[in-house]
This record gives C-alpha cells, sequence and structure tokens, in this order.
C-alpha cells in the first residue's frame, strides 16, 4: 500500500473472497483478484432485497503484528441475519477461516499502527440465479471484500451535531434488529437531508411513538448520565451493535459504571452530560448537539470528547490495536 486512506472510502485491495452455495451445499471458497460480480439480473437481492452483510475490522499493532476484533461476533450475527432473510446461514468456523484468509491476502493494505486507521473487512451474501417470482433464491454468493480506511465521520475525533427525522429506518416487527441493506437503503434519505443541511448524521426515533431515540443511520447511541450511568436505547428494532456490547461491558466491568438499557426520551435529553454514536465504522464518535423539530439541544460536553466516552474511547481502542490487555478472548492475532 503507497498511501494511508482518505477517511472511510474505497480502495481496492487484492483479493476477495468468494464461495457459491448451490444445490444445498457450499463450495469451497477462493480468492480472486477482481472485485466486481456478474449475476442473472434476475437474481433475488436485485429485486427483492435478499442480502444482508457484516463489518468488522483488522487492525495493525504496535509490534507489527495483525489482529481481528470479535469476528466470532460477527458470524454469529452473520447467521442471524441469513436466517432472517431464508439464506442458508454460512458456519461460524468458515466464516473466521475466510475472514483469516482474505486479511493474509491483504495483509499490505492493512495501515501501519499508530494512526488509529485500520482495514475494513465487509462479508456479505447475496440471492442469485433466475428467480422472477417471489421466493428465496436457487443460488447465493457470500463474499468479502477489503478496504483501507480512516475515521467514518470526516476529520479528527470530536463531537458532531446531528439532527432527528421524521422517517423510520425500520418497522416495529421488521429486521431494524439484522444487518441488512433495506435498513440502510431506508436511513439514506435522511442521511443526505442531514448532511445537507450541516449535521453530521441523522437520529431515528422509534417507529411506534417517535418519542424515543433509537440509532443514528450508521450507528447506536448512548449517552452518560449526570451520575455517570451508560445509558442505550433497547428497542427489537435496533441493531445488535457489537461495538455497543463492548462499551457496555467495559463500562461496568472497567469503569465500574452503571450500565442501562432503556428509553432516551427525545424531549428530554437534560440529563444526560455526554452522548455518543458507536459502531464498527464510526468507533466511538462523540455527538455535541441533537436537533429535534428545530429546537437545538447541545450537551454539557459539546466542545471535546466527555471524561467518560474518552476513556470508553481509550480503552476499546486500545484492546483494537493491542495496547491493553484482551478481557474476552474478543481479539484473534493472525
Amino acid at each position: 500500500m503507497n498511501q494511508r486512506p482518505n477517511g472511510f472510502k474505497y480502495t481496492k485491495a487484492h483479493v476477495m473472497y468468494l464461495s457459491m452455495w448451490k444445490d444445498g451445499s457450499w463450495d469451497e471458497g477462493r480468492l480472486d483478484p477482481s472485485d466486481q460480480l456478474t449475476i442473472s439480473g434476475l437474481s433475488t437481492a436485485l429485486h427483492y432485497g435478499q442480502e444482508c452483510f457484516e463489518g468488522l475490522k483488522a487492525y495493525r499493532r504496535q509490534d507489527g503484528r495483525v489482529q481481528l476484533f470479535r469476528v466470532i461476533d460477527n458470524a454469529r450475527r452473520f447467521q442471524t441475519s441469513c436466517e432472517r432473510l431464508m439464506m442458508p446461514v454460512f458456519p461460524v468456523e468458515r466464516f473466521v477461516e475466510a475472514v483469516k484468509m482474505t486479511v493474509k491476502a491483504n495483509i499490505d493494505f492493512v495501515p501501519p499502527y499508530g494512526f488509529r486507521e485500520s482495514l475494513y473487512i465487509r462479508p456479505f451474501m447475496i440471492g442469485i440465479g433466475d428467480n422472477l417470482g417471489l421466493r428465496p433464491a436457487p443460488m447465493f454468493l457470500f463474499s468479502i471484500i477489503v478496504s483501507p480506511v480512516g475515521s467514518y465521520f470526516n476529520g479528527e475525533v470530536k463531537p458532531v451535531d446531528m439532527v432527528t427525522t421524521d422517517y423510520d429506518r425500520a418497522a416495529p416487527n421488521g429486521m431494524g434488529h439484522v444487518k441488512v441493506g433495506g435498513n440502510y437503503a431506508a436511513s439514506m434519505m435522511s442521511q443526505v437531508h442531514a448532511r445537507r443541511a450541516g449535521y453530521a448524521d441523522a437520529i431515528f426515533l422509534d417507529p411506534k411513538t417517535h418519542t424515543k431515540i433509537e440509532e443514528a443511520g450508521a450507528a447506536n447511541f448512548f449517552g452518560i448520565t449526570k451520575d455517570g450511568t451508560y445509558i442505550t436505547p433497547k428497542s427489537p428494532s435496533i441493531l445488535n451493535s457489537i461495538t455497543n456490547r463492548s462499551l457496555k461491558y467495559l463500562a461496568k466491568e472497567k469503569l465500574n459504571m452503571n450500565v442501562v438499557e432503556g428509553e432516551i426520551f427525545i424531549d428530554d435529553l437534560s440529563h444526560l452530560e455526554e452522548a455518543g454514536a458507536c459502531g464498527t465504522a464510526a468507533m466511538i464518535t462523540p455527538i455535541a448537539s441533537v436537533t429535534h423539530h428545530e429546537k437545538k439541544h447541545i450537551f454539557p460536553c459539546h466542545e471535546t470528547m466527555g471524561p467518560y466516552t474518552k476513556k470508553l474511547y481509550d480503552l476499546l481502542s486500545g484492546i483494537q490495536y493491542g495496547d491493553i490487555d484482551d478481557p474476552l478472548d474478543w481479539v484473534t492475532i493472525l
């Protein structure tokens, strides 16, 4: 790799991973130097949205080695998404080995230690083959592509402004809890409108009442109360973020914080001292303010990352880059 990544933008690596499911079983899988796919124009992924994906990262350690973060959790969540969309599950062991194989083949694209950059890993599955009617596809393609990336939100880590949207990301009993493209397609208009208005992202409210914060378009939401409690929304239409799971554990076990999964009403944010968005792409991004129906709420910690958020950021990034001991076998060193 000749240059460092330019934010969260795609750079083609050496190879991608491909495996085909047909006649009830997966083939052995292979690495391919292309990043292009040729599929039937009648593929269910194109017409009926039968596809899902994951997102994880590989990190360069100070000793030069490369490690993955919670890859087994991504494999299990991927299986949940596949089951929800009537697609064949990809075995956890094969998922992990395919990720390892792909990263090793692209190892020189993992950015150097010290810049808080990483190799983004995108496993995905799509329904393919000739299929005109509404039914599961006759064939499925599992693939992994990678790209070196920097920060998801432009520039250095600093508090960003967000705005609520009146659109819904997912239905109350829909697919908000799984990682499927339709959820992100549904959030795209709100995100574009938010950015055009000068905000970093849109905040989605609960689809039933539009009174409670659920998540941002590309990340989970969390807050730190004035008494030091870590609070994050709990809802069946929110993606079960692996980053958020990690933060909840670190907040409770390493910082002795009270952790609550509960309701955060958009009209009452006064109890929050700090707020943030978290996810694989965003990592931890502090939120300076949330604007709702032209009323702007500014959090007390809005100029710099708040003290609790900073401690959580340092703990999580320290584990991901190998500077802090792995607490629960989260790390896989290649």
